[in-house]
């Protein structure tokens, strides 16, 4: 029996160069939460629950959030829509499982224990879920597939175009970086 493979008998030229992979570590923002929802499939296709919604517009799911409004966005390929933030609204983000985007976010709250941290979140893929999104967590999405995809979101404010709490940060304030597929 062959003696099982270990960094030592890894060439000097590529010792410091091997990684490993981790799987399922993430830092998280203090207050964003990933909700899973069930995805029943059958023959003739798949179905999902996006919101249980009570007699007072709170989400079932999510209790502390009452929804004023349902917006939905369609995102082009190639496309960078960030990074935005509010001081007054929360967002409840759903991609259908059939697309595909990457969702970014970075606490900027002065007073947050997770303040500089930034998340990437892929939503859609094949997976159904809501993706909570705190006020003052600057927020984007990025399209980098190769067909248009679409995002439904809930809000807990209405949009007001005369006074609209919608403040924006350079896409690029983490690095150009942020918005592609990581390598590896």
């Amino acid at each position: 029996m062959q003696d099982p493979l270990s960094i030592a008998n890894i060439s000097t030229d590529f010792r410091d160069k091997v990684t490993t992979q981790e799987y399922g570590k993430r830092q998280y923002i203090d207050g964003v939460k990933i909700i899973d929802l069930k995805l029943m499939t059958d023959d003739g296709g798949s179905f999902s629950e996006l919101a249980r919604i009570d007699e007072t517009g709170h989400l079932d799911a999510y209790p502390e959030f009452r929804v004023r409004q349902v917006s939905y966005s369609l995102v082009l390929p190639g496309a960078i829509k960030a990074f935005h933030l509010h001081f007054r609204q929360e967002d409840v983000w759903f991609v259908p499982p059939t697309d595909r985007l990457l969702v970014g976010m970075i606490d900027v709250r002065a007073d947050s224990e997770t303040k500089g941290i930034s998340m990437r979140v892929p939503l859609g893929g094949g997976k159904a879920q809501l993706l909570v999104i705190p006020r003052g967590v600057g927020h984007g999405v990025a399209n980098l597939g190769t067909v248009p995809a679409s995002i439904f979101y809930f809000v807990s404010q209405q949009f007001d175009i005369n006074d609209p709490d919608e403040r924006r940060l350079p896409y690029d304030c983490l690095g150009k970086d942020f918005w592609t597929i990581q390598p590896g």
